[in-house]
This record gives structure tokens, sequence and C-alpha cells, in this order.
């Protein structure tokens, strides 16, 4: 049977992304609005009720105002905005670390943000598995497209081709937070360094570790060991081999589902740096809740996804 998906607020980047995705796949039927209707609230109601899935691409209270809209116990929610992230009754949408089977069986299920991705993706399994301390002042450094930012930031960019590099949350605060430090279980609040480069796509975050100065830290090895055995088998989390020459952000890379982690030390293993690098707009964004869409849809969870 087909099933029913309405992406409210399809006309975004993250729905278009999500759109093409399911672009050509028979076993779903997209709900689509007109743009006269798209705004109109008994329009949106009753695409909200009679979708078996919807998938929310808007900004945080207009995603609250259309899960209230929801007035059936049928329909099911995939969330892309932050309105959700850490929310009591919602399932986080990262099935490598809560489950794949915790994912397939939710009904409101809300999608990582793309930071966050990269950071728990990283961080969660080593603190989960004891390697990492759980109270620990954790840094997360990390670089994304501009395109994470929607419309606005990119017509900025658009507008100021100037611009390389846009370091941003000065004030801290930034709304990403709550999630990297309930989905990690830490301690202590993560200090959040993100910034944006003149990029449409991509991402690369950053966790630094003075290893010498952790307390029961082990060596980069074994760091590497644990992500490789927690990811076995993983179609869309890869752990590398070895430290990479370099990392490079193309002002223009295609998309990717992907997400690839890395274990970088110095010669001597006193410090590390875990590396994650993923597209905003993929496992940071739109693939994730295809991905999600897959799992809940007993389907392959990699079908239509680019890796």
């Amino acid at each position: 049977m087909t099933t029913q998906v309405f992406i409210d607020g399809a006309a975004g980047t993250t729905g278009l992304e999500i759109a093409a995705r399911l672009s050509g796949r028979s076993e779903f039927s997209l709900i689509v609005l007109d743009d006269d209707r798209r705004k109109d609230p008994g329009a949106r109601a009753e695409a909200l009720n009679d979708a078996d899935v919807v998938i929310l691409c808007l900004p945080d209270e207009a995603a609250i105002e259309a899960v209230a809209l929801i007035a059936n116990d049928r329909t099911r929610v995939i969330d892309a905005s932050t309105a959700h992230r850490v929310a009591p009754g919602w399932t986080y949408g990262f099935p490598e670390l809560v489950g794949r089977d915790v994912v397939a069986g939710a009904k409101r299920i809300t999608n990582p943000g793309c930071y966050p991705t990269g950071f728990l993706g990283l961080l969660a399994p080593l603190v989960r598995a004891g390697l990492l301390p759980v109270a620990w002042p954790y840094t997360c450094n990390a670089v994304s497209g501009y395109s994470g930012g929607g419309k606005a930031l990119i017509e900025r960019f658009a507008r100021e081709p100037g611009i390389a590099w846009r370091g941003y949350a000065l004030e801290f605060g930034h709304k990403h937070v709550p999630e990297m430090q309930a989905y990690a279980h830490l301690a202590i609040a993560p200090l959040f360094a993100p910034a944006v480069v003149a990029a449409y796509r991509g991402m690369v975050v950053e966790i630094p570790l003075p290893l010498s100065i952790i307390p029961g830290a082990p060596d980069p090895a074994m760091l590497r060991d644990a992500l490789r055995a927690f990811y076995a088998g993983s179609p869309v989390v890869s752990v590398a081999d070895e430290a990479p020459g370099e990392i490079v952000l193309r002002e223009h890379a295609p998309a990717w589902d992907g997400l690839r982690l890395h274990v970088i030390a110095s010669q001597d293993g006193a410090q590390a740096r875990l590396v994650a690098e993923l597209d905003n707009l993929g496992k940071g964004a739109s693939g994730a809740a295809v991905q999600s869409l897959n799992l809940i849809s007993n389907l392959p969870e990699t079908a239509g996804l680019v890796l």
C-alpha cells in the first residue's frame, strides 16, 4: 500500500531536499498543496490529518501548531525543527544511537540537529562505553555550509559574496546545546563554537580531547576501535581507519547522506581530535528524515539516500 506523505513546509530548503529524495519512489505518494493553499489553516489541517506520515519543515512555533492540528492517533510525525528535540514523548531520530527498532515503532520522531549529529555521533558512544567521562567540559568547534541557515542566510551569502567565514552564537545559548548535552548524557553542557563558511552545503564538527589530563582516558586507538565496533554494519555511518591528510569542504559539493567519523591523534597519544564530516542538508536534515521515514515504513533504511 502506498504511504501518503505530507511535507509541511515543502517550499523550504529541507522540504525541497526531502521531496527530491522521494521523487520517483512508488512506495510514497506526496500530498501537495497549491501555493494559495499552503498557508490556509483549513487546507493544512486537512492535509495533516489525511497523511499517513507528516514531515514538518517549519519554524519551531509553526511546527508546534502543526502537531496540535493533528486530530487522530494514526498520523505519524517526523519534525525537522528544533521544537521537540528534547520534548517528552518524542523519539530522537538518530537510529544508530537510539536503535532502529525504536525509531521504526515511534509515532513522533524529532530530527536531530545538524551539528548535534556530528557531535553525538562522535561522543555519545564513547561516553556510553565509559571510555570518556560524563563530567568533563567538552568543547565543540564546527563549520557548516550556509544552506543550514535557510533562505535568509542563503540570500545573504548571495548578496555579500565576500563573506568567507561567519562566526555566530557568540552570546552562547545556541539552541542545539540542550540536545547535545541530553543525548550524550553529559553532566556539563558543552562549549559550542559554530561558524558558517562560503560553501553551500557540508559540515565539519570537531571535539578536541586533551587525553593526557582526562581522568582514565584510553589511548586514541581504543577510541577508534570503540566507534568502529559501535557502528559496525551501519550503511550510513563509517569510521575512518587512518587520519586524513586534510579535510576539505567544497563550495559546490554534491548532496550526501552519510556520516564519516575520524579519530586523529598526536604521535604520543596525549591529544586527539574527534572529527565528523557530514552534509548539513543530508544526514544533518533531509537525509535523516528520509532514513526515519524508511524505517517507520518498514523499508530498507537507505532507500532514496545519497551514499
